[in-house]
């Protein structure tokens, strides 16, 4: 059998353009973080690679889809790949490219341009299960093939980073963020910047800070959608997400109980002042089912669909009742274990439910508001 063809240069860099970087989720030959391809006469390959920092925690997975890619291009008899770190020059170079050759930090989902729908997570008080529903939708909403972020909003209560698993730090590029990504969901926390489990005590000035940075300073890049995990109530962080993210829609979270559902009637009133929308309410812990197939409503009913109906009438738009999400086992030990039940137990009664819900919003267009719609003003006659 003749000897296979050395393999030229070109078809080497071919094979590294369908590597992306684990992080920025693009080539890395797009990325410029090839820095050196060597073929010799035998098919032995040489490559060079940049990482964006020193301390890069995807230095291994990096190294191993390089040698996977240019191994299985024809005639390579070996593959050798050596790591080296970006100069400031070209780490200033590589944000910019990343901001779209914008230098100066911004909020890409506050820009009149942006397709990225955003929906703010709220709830009138604590332990309705809020973050718990952020969570299985950014995953629902992921495994139908969405570009999806999550920002734990919840500075005081955060645990996003649990429920999906995370336990990598954000990498740092300078004063630009890439935020871990599980299952799929790019995701951001303060619980990432916090040791142990340590409180975080911060009054207003901090708060907004800590989101603004939050939506300025990690790199997103292109995505479909953005879910707010909220603090339960009307305080800082919700009046901030109004000023920061105007075009952010909410997403009312209750339980059937009376008492919670008057204080979620609040929560999503707060929308009359910020002059947002309201998408929708959720109501979770609906109902338990027991083992001979009936119900029990441990917390009552009907809070859900009074929620509706109250915001409904109070702001002069029809608000639906998005779905109802039972008491399930399986949705709180996805949430300890860090894999979403609509990942686990996919076709459990509260992950049919969620992902029901979830295909709703996806299938939402994106609404007019905010956006530039390219018109100039015609000249008189």
């Amino acid at each position: 059998m003749a000897p296979s063809a050395v393999p030229s240069r070109e078809a080497v860099l071919a094979a590294l353009a369908k590597v992306n970087d684990p992080e920025i989720r693009r080539p890395i030959t797009e990325l410029d973080m090839v820095k050196s391809v060597d073929v010799d006469g035998a098919g032995a390959v040489s490559v060079v690679v940049y990482l964006t920092v020193s301390g890069c925690p995807m230095r291994d997975t990096i190294t191993k889809d390089v040698n996977a890619a240019v191994a299985a291009v024809p005639g390579v008899t070996s593959v050798g790949v050596s790591l080296d770190v970006m100069s400031d020059e070209q780490r200033q170079a590589l944000k910019t490219k990343l901001r779209g050759g914008e230098p100066e930090r911004e909020i890409p989902f506050a820009k009149p341009g942006s397709l990225t729908r955003v929906y703010a997570v709220a709830s009138g008080k604590g332990g309705v299960g809020k973050s718990s529903v952020t969570v299985n939708l950014a995953a629902a909403m992921a495994a139908d093939g969405l570009r999806v972020g999550v920002v734990d909003a919840d500075v005081y209560g955060f645990s996003v980073p649990r429920m999906l698993g995370v336990t990598q730090a954000p990498t740092r590029v300078d004063d630009m963020i890439l935020p871990p990504i599980s299952h799929d969901v790019k995701v951001i926390s303060i619980g990432m910047f916090v040791p142990g489990n340590q409180p975080v005590v911060w009054r207003g000035p901090m708060l907004h800070r800590a989101l603004q940075q939050f939506l300025t300073d990690v790199f997103w890049g292109d995505l479909d959608v953005l879910l707010l995990d909220l603090p339960p109530g009307t305080g800082d962080i919700a009046i901030s997400t109004a000023q920061l993210l105007p075009s952010a829609e909410i997403l009312v979270v209750t339980t059937p109980q009376t008492a919670a559902s008057e204080v979620a009637e609040r929560a999503g009133s707060i929308a009359l002042q910020t002059h947002q929308q309201i998408v929708g309410v959720i109501e979770n812990m609906s109902w338990l089912e027991l083992p001979d197939g009936s119900r029990m409503d441990v917390f009552g009913s009907g809070g859900g669909q009074t929620v509706a109906d109250s915001l409904t009438r109070s702001v002069g738009a029809n608000v639906p009742l998005l779905g109802q999400v039972p008491l399930d086992v399986t949705l709180r030990e996805g949430g300890d274990g860090g894999t979403p039940v609509v990942l686990t137990s996919p076709d459990s009664p509260a992950a049919v439910a969620l992902r029901g819900i979830a295909r709703q919003l996806s299938r939402r267009a994106r609404g007019l508001a905010g956006r530039s719609l390219g018109l100039t003003p015609a000249g008189r006659r």
